[in-house]
């Protein structure tokens, strides 16, 4: 299923970069210690691995729990109540193929498990919790020109849970200027996505079992008819499918102004098409009737964004982001969050965070027994409902120069906490822990 849960299980994710992320690799760390080939090209004392190393692997598990009142699956009343329990496994490796040309392989698997009260009631009737669990594993291999300050990658993914199965792929390419002070990158994206059109239990009609010696035919809501057996034996039917595909074109550009203040401004193009609801989400009409919502088959989207991190002398930092977005759906919203990382010590920081978001809603968008029969689109997901949000909280991260309780081999661990509320009384809390191995 598609909840919110997982906006806010990848925040806790992004939340523990140290600065904003650029699209290449920082070439001014030191290459790791390993095997050498000395070379002669701009850096007779430099040396750079020729075998594959592993530099660095990162764990990040965390829980998240949610509760509301506003489940898309009942038709906009109803419990929101999810938990997730999520783990994920980073491992990056890197090689110099040729000097100054640096390799780096991206490798990560994440596995998420969550429980949700409001799925029983997509096929069947009663509130008992049922569960899913969601794989995702992703690759990643980008080269980087030292010399030239260019880098070059390519990048897969999969995401499969038992509704909804993605494949995307991707080509990254950044560029930095002459002085090395600013980059620019763009990033092109594909994802090929099905949903399986599971339906709510009564707008699935009852299998017709034939005496006959020929196959029997079940005609599902979507109208499409599925084998179901043969020779007058039943059988479950398979679940048809639907495409959804996503390309998105992404730019950004970086500069550093000063020693102190960097900069970022973002920019997307997303266009989507194919099948954009859900089968099992309801609508209810203004005389009590319902339906499973219907959208558009296409929607195009425009997010605008900026960063910018200052440096307050050795201790303290500000990041700060902000992001205007549009879609022809209907929906504008804002984006403003702030966080403030205090170093207590070069080696023990914390960091409190703060984001203010609203929105517009969709034109598609009606709440319960508010949707006209003679709409064209409707929906009562409150995804694209009119609301305003707030989520705060900190994170505590240490990185002693001899490794976490002396073993040099953990680099760094940190913990964040996050409240998230919104003023349609959805609320949740996520807290999450990062273990870094180089």
């Amino acid at each position: 299923m598609k909840k919110k849960y997982l906006t806010f299980v990848g925040l806790a994710l992004i939340c523990r970069l140290n600065a904003f992320s650029q699209i290449n690799q920082d070439t001014s760390r030191k290459a790791p210690i390993g095997l050498y080939e000395r070379v002669d090209i701009n850096d007779s004392d430099r040396y750079y691995p020729t075998t594959l190393k592993v530099e660095e692997v990162n764990l990040v598990s965390s829980y998240y729990n949610q509760d509301g009142n506003h489940s898309a699956v009942t038709g906009g009343i109803g419990t929101e109540k999810v938990t997730d329990f999520s783990n994920g496994l980073d491992l990056k490796f890197s090689w110099y193929g040729q000097p100054k040309h640096k390799n780096t392989l991206l490798f990560g698997l994440g596995v998420d498990h969550h429980t949700s009260a409001s799925a029983a009631y997509v096929s069947t009737s009663g509130a008992s919790k049922v569960g899913g669990s969601r794989i995702y594993p992703s690759f990643d291999w980008t080269i980087e020109n030292e010399i030239k300050g260019s880098s070059f990658g390519i990048g897969s993914y999969y995401s499969g849970e038992y509704n909804y199965k993605s494949l995307g792929a991707d080509l990254h390419f950044s560029q930095k200027t002459n002085d090395k002070s600013g980059e620019f990158g763009i990033k092109l994206q594909a994802y090929l996505d099905h949903v399986t059109l599971i339906y709510p239990s009564e707008f699935i009609p009852q299998p017709t079992v034939s005496v006959s010696s020929g196959p029997t035919y079940i005609t599902t809501a979507s109208g499409n008819r599925v084998l179901s057996g043969s020779g007058g034996q039943s059988s479950s039917p398979s679940i048809p499918t639907s495409p959804r595909n996503t390309y998105t074109a992404s730019m950004s550009y970086s500069q550093m102004i000063n020693s102190r203040l960097q900069v970022m401004f973002l920019a997307d193009l997303v266009s989507q098409n194919g099948y954009l609801g859900l089968p099992f989400h309801r609508v209810y009409f203004t005389n009590k009737k319902d339906s499973i919502e219907k959208l558009p088959s296409s929607r195009f989207k425009l997010p605008l964004g900026f960063r910018a991190n200052y440096f307050l002398g050795d201790n303290i930092i500000f990041r700060s982001y902000y992001r205007y977005y549009m879609d022809n759906w209907g929906s504008h919203s804002n984006t403003a969050n702030l966080e403030v990382v205090f170093k207590i010590t070069p080696f023990l920081s914390i960091s409190p965070f703060y984001r203010y978001y609203d929105q517009t809603a969709s034109k598609y968008f009606a709440p319960y027994q508010a949707h006209n029969l003679s709409d064209q689109y409707y929906t009562s997901n409150y995804e694209y409902a009119k609301f305003n949000s707030q989520f705060f909280g900190a994170g505590f991260r240490v990185a002693p120069p001899n490794g976490v309780l002396g073993w040099q081999g953990l680099h760094d661990v940190e913990i964040r906490y996050g409240h998230y509320s919104q003023n349609t009384n959805l609320v949740s809390d996520v807290i999450s822990i990062a273990l870094g191995f180089k």
